[in-house]
């Protein structure tokens, strides 16, 4: 009679966390980026009352009888679909349609180009594209992280016109102050019209850079980091890193964010299902209560 009430237990704890789930997801229902999560049980030991035995002279043998010891956490798991783009019409806002991940991190850029030194020694992941530039004009994320990219490498065409082609060299992305027009390329691209009166491209279009993305073998086994960040495991693999449209990566959709993958039916469903799951087992430890009422209650 006391094993029910533990199986009952372990049922309501694990409920609890479907629910804590739950409320997490429909809490970022509007966090830009945010990948839902899912619960998944499995049940604990059993306790063999007898086990299995084959044949033998004139028995045909017979199954194990086992009695359940309630349930266990089995999992809690990334789901890692896309969510739905919203256009906001700020260029420096990005959606990467496909596959990857931003690559973010905390530097020491230097005063002067090329911007290749001071990189960050850790990088995270995020998918939450609102960037915007600080004073000194780097790309970064809202809460400060640099984006990180690869370098620029112009070609002068025969016309006069410049061309640019990623580079292999890892850097930081750079808009000088009072650059206009900035925008986001398909392809990471990073440009702008520059402004500068002493610079030999005064007037021109120029690429600061390329934003390189990441993916990895099991994106699911990426670890959250809180605020939008990930960090990569000894589950996900070591990062594949590319630009946009490049090695299986997706592109960068500028003026628009990804938002959250959560889906409200879903998860409205799911927290019915753990109040009822709850409830169930509730229900289990309120009989067997009565039933030890009953028993003690007994007169010799």
């Amino acid at each position: 009679m006391m094993r029910s009430m533990y199986a009952a237990i372990s049922g309501l704890k694990v409920n609890q966390t479907m629910l804590d789930t739950t409320a997490n997801n429909l809490a970022n229902v509007n966090t830009i980026g945010y990948k839902d999560q899912r619960t998944t049980f499995q049940d604990a030991l059993s306790e063999t009352q007898r086990g299995a035995a084959g044949m033998a002279g004139t028995s045909g043998g017979s199954n194990a009888l086992q009695i359940g010891l309630g349930a266990q956490l089995g999992s809690i798991d990334n789901e890692m679909a896309g969510g739905a783009p919203e256009t906001t019409g700020n260029p420096l806002d990005v959606y990467i349609q496909g596959q990857g991940w931003l690559r973010v991190g905390q530097g020491t850029p230097s005063a002067a180009p090329p911007y290749t030194t001071g990189l960050p020694t850790s990088v995270s992941y995020t998918r939450a594209g609102d960037l915007t530039t600080n004073a000194r004009g780097f790309l970064q994320t809202q809460d400060g992280n640099f984006i990180l990219g690869t370098n620029a490498v112009p070609t002068t065409n025969p016309d006069g016109s410049t061309t640019y082609a990623p580079g292999t060299t890892p850097s930081y992305i750079n808009v000088p102050p009072g650059s206009t027009d900035t925008t986001i390329g398909p392809d990471g691209s990073v440009s702008y019209m520059d402004q500068d009166t002493a610079s030999p491209t005064f007037g021109r279009r120029v690429t600061a850079g390329y934003i390189t993305l990441a993916k990895f073998a099991n994106e699911a086994g990426l670890q959250r980091d809180g605020g939008s960040l990930w960090s990569a495991s000894a589950s996900s693999g070591g990062e594949i890193v590319g630009t946009p449209g490049n090695n299986g990566l997706g592109t960068t959709v500028a003026g628009s964010l990804e938002m959250s993958n959560v889906d409200l039916a879903t998860e409205f469903t799911t927290m019915i299902t753990a109040q009822r799951g709850f409830q169930a087992n509730s229900r289990v430890i309120t009989t067997a209560d009565d039933m030890l009422q009953t028993l003690v209650s007994m007169k010799q």
